[in-house]
Order: C-alpha cells, then structure tokens, then sequence
C-alpha cells in the first residue's frame, strides 16, 4: 500500500588569477577594490524605491532537470508545451551550465551568489550554512530592501534551511518539503536494489490526481500568494521537486510516453575506451548503475519514468505561469525558470548527476523581463534563444540589477541584462562547473575541457562533436587549446574543510579533498567505489 512519505537529505571570491586568464584570451573583466568578478560591462543602475515600482520576482526551480525539454531539443519524444510557452515569452539560455553537478553546492552557490571555488561548498554532504555563516542570501537581500519573500518546497538542499531568507514558507521554513506519495514505501517498485543504490532510484505510475501530489500543494500555495495584494514587491520561489528521483508521478504521464515507443539515448560503443582512471571511477560509481539497469531490463523504463516526471513538471510549471497570468501582478513580474544541473540516463554508461559532462554539467535556464522594468524598459527579448555560454552564477548580478537593488561586488557570475536585451550580443564568459574538490568543467562556445583530480583530462570540440564521444586531449593537435583553456582551471581554490561535511548515508561517497586522498583511496580499493 502506498503512502506519504517525507523527503529528506538521505536521499576568499573566485580565483583571481581565473580572471588575469580571461584578460589574455580577451575576455571582459573589472576589479573593484579586493574583489574581483565577471562583468557584463552593464551600465550602472540605481533609482530609489520612490521613484518606481519595483519589479515582483517569480524564481521557479526545477530539481535534477537536463535538455530533455522541448526548447532545448535533448530528447525527441520530450513534451513540454509550458515550457514552449515560457520560451516564447523569455530568452531561453540554451548554453546555460551550473556551478556544480549536485543539488546543494548548485542550489547554495546560486542562492548566495558565490562559486563553490569561492566558498568551499562543493559537496551535497556539507552543510553550506556552515561553510558560509555570514552569506547573505537572494531572498535575505530582498528582504533586507523592501520585499516581501516566501517560497514552497525544494529552493535550498532538503533541511538546509535558511530562515532569513523567507517571510513566509510552505509548509513551513523549518520544514520545506511537502509529503510525497510512495506506493512502497522503503523498498522499490521496478529497479530491482543493489548494493550502494540510492533507495530511491526507481520509477512507477501512482494512482493520484494532479492536485494530490506534493508539487501541486507547493505550486497551489505560491498561486495563492500571487492572486492576492501586497502591499510590498514580491520575491515568491517554487521548487518542483520532479524529475528528482524517484520517478513517481500520476499513470496519465507514462501514458504519454507508451514503452514500447520509447528511444534511448544515442550512444556510442567504446565510449569509455579514451577516458581517464578517474573518469571510469565515476561512470561506474554507486555500484555501477548502468550495468544494473540494463541487467534488470529496465532502461527503457526509466526513460519513460524520467520523460513522464518532466511532463509532470511542465504540468505544475503551467499551473504557475496561469496562475501569474490571472493575478494582478501579471504585468510586473520577472519570471525566472532554472534547474539546478543536468542528469545522464546511460550516456558514457552513467546515470545521475555527479559527473562534469555536457548533459550533465548543462541546465535550463528562461528569464521573462516585462515591458516597463526601469533596468530594461522594453523588456526581455521574447522568443529569443541565447547560445552563448552563461551561468547559474549569474541569477544574482541579474536579479539585484533588474530590480534595482544596491549593487553587490562580490558576487561571482555576471548580470545577464544585455543578453536579456540582445540574446546574440558578443559575450566571452566561460562557464566554470566543480563536481567536490578538484575537478574541474570549462565550457566556451565551441570547447569543453575537464581536468580530474588524478590530473587526467578530456577535450570536446562541440561544433564536430556535440555528444562528447571524442576525447581530443591526448592528440597533438589540440594541445594549444587545451594549454588556453586549462589556464582557466583555478589555481587556488577555496579548501574543502572536513569539519563542514555532515553524516553520510550508505549509498554517499565521501568528497575527496586532495589528490594524495584520492590515490590513497583507490589503491585502498574501497567497495563502494570499485568500477
């Protein structure tokens, strides 16, 4: 018999030689002062609260979502109809990548506004409220100038929560996730358990209506708060928790997605044959899911569990977006749509996050700006589709400008109001993305590079090459490339300190926090990270 369950955890600024490299490939910069930080060379805004109405904010979160959406094109049989909707009425960053492949140094790091690199938050097994105690978060520092914020579900990691940042929660600040429906509860319904799975690794219709899960309750709650008066600006954050694992949404869903119709993945044989040690430990890492899943016959399955959750989640995303419509604030409202990294369903013989590559280190990310905003009077670009690279990072710098706000120098990321106005404007920001300590992702325009902790590397060329099937570091040929974007990699990152690291569950893999753990590690060969 199924039931409700409670989610829970279980399942110095940025480096300033980063930004002496980006002067010698070209690329933008400014220092004010010690800070250091990306620029968008944005003209400066400021108008007091006097003088204008400021602009409302709906920031909507969508947990463990890749490219496989409509707008983006990840997968051919994606139906996302809302987020079309949105597309069209917002510029679509479609080379959009997150600060981390994991839920709570992604979520952190874009709700404070500082880089793992930066802070020492890279791990979901850290606590980053210990990691930074004196951060001020997007929702504190809407507060603290004059709006009224509240959210519902999934914004911070789980528990994590930060009590400053909200006037209001649902279900509460001190308890953030809304129950949701299990039809087993502490065991699985398809994927067949293994040693070192995540137990909630598994997929299954559930025989709820819509208005009964516990995304609807957190949508339902945030449309309440847009239908009615303020007497302040708002800032109102929706976490849909789908597709976050498990994949447990209402049988209409899967049965957009018939099995016997399903299309994997395009992958490659031998895919692994050019990656490194430290790649290999990765795509096998958990106990090997791959290797379990297509053993258990179940790939095809949890393609249409992760196709029907997204579904699901442009369900509740279109419920929003009416609900904003309806109300008074329609035309006063930034609505910003994000998700915290990508997800991998047997590429590379990996599944889940935790990984550096593209289709996982890659997200959504829609920014509808309204005619009439001071900072951009004629509003964002609507239908434009942005291809340049850019950053969760930069959420912060754009909200605290579009809103007016007083301007923050240490905020790491850049403000996107250009691209906001000109989807195609010249931009030469890399995109920089941390898996725990160590390891490094620097996205360009054309160029993929990974460094490892074991210092071995990869190198895609995305305009021959957009599955990243191809492992060009180690050819001759490539070697300046590679040279100019390894510069990039931080030299001095902000340490991973063991005293931030919280209890782990069976099926977590302790960070590592240096290369010499890393070795000592696997020469120990611990069961849980065997290949």
């Amino acid at each position: 018999m199924g039931a409700f369950v409670r989610s829970n955890a279980l399942g110095g600024r940025w480096i300033p030689q980063f930004f002496r490299c980006l002067e010698t490939m070209n690329l933008n910069f400014i220092s004010l002062g010690s800070a250091v930080f990306l620029s968008a060379t944005v003209q400066a805004f400021a108008v007091s609260d006097a003088a204008v109405t400021k602009p409302n904010v709906l920031f909507i979160s969508i947990d463990d979502l890749n490219d496989w959406i409509e707008p983006l094109g990840g997968h051919p049989q994606a139906k996302t109809p809302n987020m079309n909707r949105l597309a069209g009425e917002a510029v679509n960053f479609a080379r959009n990548y997150c600060p981390s492949p994991g839920c709570n140094p992604s979520r952190s790091a874009v709700m404070t506004g500082y880089h793992p690199v930066t802070s020492g938050m890279y791990s979901n097994y850290q606590d980053w409220r210990v990691v930074m105690p004196d951060a001020v978060t997007l929702g504190e520092y809407f507060r603290k100038h004059g709006y009224f914020s509240a959210g519902a579900g999934k914004i911070f990691h789980y528990t994590q929560v930060a009590p400053k940042c909200w006037d209001d929660y649902y279900p509460s600040i001190e308890e953030p996730m809304p129950d949701y429906y299990s039809p087993k509860p502490g065991g699985t319904v398809n994927m067949p358990q293994f040693p070192g799975m995540y137990g909630a690794f598994d997929w299954a219709p559930i025989p709820l209506p819509d208005d009964e899960t516990g995304d609807a309750k957190s949508v339902d709650w945030i449309s309440k708060q847009l239908a009615r008066k303020h007497d302040k600006p708002f800032f109102l954050a929706c976490g849909i928790y789908r597709p976050h694992l498990p994949w447990y949404v209402p049988q209409k869903y899967f049965d957009q997605f018939p099995l016997d119709s399903i299309e994997l993945p395009e992958v490659m044989d031998g895919d692994l044959d050019d990656l490194g040690g430290r790649a290999l430990n990765i795509a096998s890492r958990g106990g090997g899911y791959h290797r379990h899943v297509v053993e258990a016959g179940q790939w095809k399955q949890a393609v249409q569990g992760y196709l029907a959750s997204i579904a699901y989640a442009d369900a509740m995303l279109g419920r929003l977006l009416d609900a904003l419509d309806k109300s008074p604030h329609a035309d006063n409202t930034i609505v910003v749509l994000w998700s915290d990294h990508g997800w991998q369903l047997g590429e590379k013989q990996h599944w889940r996050k935790f990984a550096l590559w593209d289709n996982v280190a890659r997200c959504v990310m829609m920014i509808k700006v309204p005619k009439g905003t001071p900072a951009l009077p004629e509003g964002s670009a609507a239908g434009g589709k942005s291809t340049r690279v850019t950053s969760l990072m930069d959420i912060y710098p754009t909200l605290v400008e579009l809103c007016g706000l007083p301007p923050r120098t240490d905020l790491d990321g850049n403000s996107l109001v250009p691209l906001l106005k000109d989807p195609a404007i010249e931009w030469k920001y890399p995109a920089l993305t941390t898996y725990d300590f160590g390891e490094y992702s620097i996205s360009t325009e054309r160029w993929h590079y990974i460094r490892y902790i074991d210092d071995t590397e990869e190198l895609y060329d995305h305009a021959a090459d957009p599955n990243e099937w191809h492992n060009l570091a180690n050819q001759e040929q490539f070697t300046a490339t590679k040279a100019r974007l390894a510069k990039l990699v931080p030299e001095h990152p902000a340490p991973l300190r063991s005293e931030t690291l919280t209890e782990l569950a069976p099926h977590h893999i302790r960070p590592y926090q240096s290369k010499e753990e890393y070795l000592r590690r696997q020469q120990k060969n611990s069961p849980s990270e065997k290949p």
